[in-house]
């Protein structure tokens, strides 16, 4: 029987080892989706030397970069049960458009949420025949279920996430601190992280602004100031102690005030921690009044605090970016009214992370495409427990690569958008980098320049 190889070759394609782009040549068996072979070589189909067996396709990349596919490990999907927020259909679409071949889907926000073994295969149902790109689960921990925990990693949840906060969902309660611990005795012999959703009210932190212009961002960012995420941060480093095999991940850190208290524990304790695109390419300076469009929790803040969130990335404090893709239906953001205070938190991302870090980064001048790469890929890849297969180019791995060109410049509008409901606090922007192809597997997922972009539904559930 013939092996089907694709030959994927390039002057310029990025590997996790180095920060210069490579000449190379991919080999690709596309009988298992893997990477058969890696060729220190720009070839072309006449100089190269294949078995004689093959039946080989070849993609010529030329000086456009070739980057591994992309892992983002914080989305809400929300199907089933809300799925006119978003879906599995919409959602992985627009993951692939940014050359994204792999989520890692959030439990809240669906109904019902991934809390349940139960749920938990309610949840798979909905996802088969829809996914554009590869998807994996988090497990929720709420208050009650903890007996719940280790069937759910034995089905193959990639971990758990809870909120030391109400988490705007009635389905989806916060935990106490002794629901935590009753989780960290669960989880402290797996090898599954536990996510924080760092927020923690208390009467100290609590602010009143009730007399406040709800239509400003500044009223909303006094509601939520920076205490909630550092108090919340102290008292899991504080639990953490008594389970210190246990992994342990804050998500979508905020807050600059945490990260010295993060600096110290991360000596010792087995912490990670990411940020958010939001974070690191808007400030609250920046945004208009009467724009719930921009509103997120915990919230965009100032121009200070998003460069001491670029230092601790850069220092390897924050380990990893991810989208927190979280959209809803538009008027439950409040539009006509402009009210922030009232309006459902979530930014709406999936599709432009890679463009947006890469107009960032491209306006500092200290940070490379190589390391946007590991922050993206790589490094999100093994907090899901997906490094062995995910987030590189490697032999043995699964052949996710993306076509990338860094000096193409696109103007993001409604038509451009990819997911569901087409708002984002990035309409407007203009944004360097474009993905051109994304391909899962050995198979082609988007093609910018296809007259239909988009593949059949490929994706696996991991």
């Amino acid at each position: 029987m013939r092996s089907l190889l694709l030959v994927v070759t390039g002057r310029r394609v990025l590997f996790d080892d180095n920060d210069t782009p490579q000449p190379a040549t991919l080999v690709i068996n596309t009988s298992n989706g893997k990477i058969q072979e890696i060729r220190p070589v720009y070839s072309s189909k006449d100089s190269a030397t294949l078995p004689a067996e093959a039946n080989a396709r070849w993609i010529d990349a030329a000086d456009k970069l070739i980057i591994p596919g992309l892992v983002d490990a914080h989305v809400h999907l929300n199907e089933p049960g809300r799925t006119d927020w978003e879906g599995f259909w919409t959602g992985t679409r627009a993951a692939a458009s940014g050359g994204v071949t792999c989520v890692v889907d959030m439990p809240l926000n669906s109904i019902p949420p991934t809390t349940t073994l139960e749920n938990f295969e309610i949840k798979k149902q909905a996802a088969q025949g829809q996914c554009f790109v590869d998807v994996a689960f988090w497990g929720g921990v709420i208050p009650g279920n903890q007996d719940q925990l280790i069937p759910l990693v034995d089905a193959g949840v990639r971990g758990f996430k809870c909120f030391m906060i109400e988490s705007g969902v009635d389905e989806f309660p916060c935990v106490a601190s002794s629901d935590i611990r009753k989780a960290m005795d669960r989880l402290q012999n797996t090898s599954v992280p536990l996510l924080f959703h760092a927020e923690l009210a208390s009467e100290n932190s609590d602010q009143d602004v009730s007399s406040l212009d709800p239509t400003r961002y500044t009223t909303f960012l006094q509601s939520r100031p920076q205490t909630l995420e550092s108090d919340a941060i102290n008292e899991i480093i504080a639990l953490h102690k008594d389970y210190p095999a246990l992994r342990t991940h804050v998500v979508h850190l905020s807050a600059a005030s945490a990260l010295p208290a993060i600096r110290a524990a991360k000596k010792n304790a087995n912490l990670t921690i990411e940020t958010c695109f939001h974070y690191l390419c808007l400030e609250a300076d920046n945004i208009p009044h009467g724009h719930p469009e921009f509103k997120c929790c915990p919230p965009i803040r100032e121009a200070t605090n998003r460069e001491e969130l670029w230092r601790a990335l850069k220092d390897g404090t924050i380990d990893c970016v991810v989208s927190d893709h979280s959209p809803c239906v538009a008027e439950l953001k409040c539009f006509d009214e402009g009210d922030i205070m009232k309006a459902w938190g979530g930014c709406s991302t999936l599709g432009l992370g890679l463009s947006l870090l890469w107009t960032e980064v491209s306006k500092r001048g200290d940070v490379s495409l190589a390391d946007i790469v590991r922050w993206m890929g790589r490094k999100t890849a093994e907090h899901a427990e997906l490094g062995n297969r995910k987030g590189q180019l490697r032999a043995g791995y699964d052949a996710d690569f993306v076509i990338f060109d860094p000096d193409a410049t696109f103007e993001v509008t409604k038509e451009q958008l990819n997911f569901k409901n087409k708002l984002s606090p990035y309409e407007g922007l203009t944004l360097r980098g474009r993905v051109e192809q994304t391909w899962l597997r050995g198979g082609l997922a988007y093609d910018f320049a296809g007259s239909d972009p988009y593949s059949q539904p490929r994706g696996k559930l991991l």
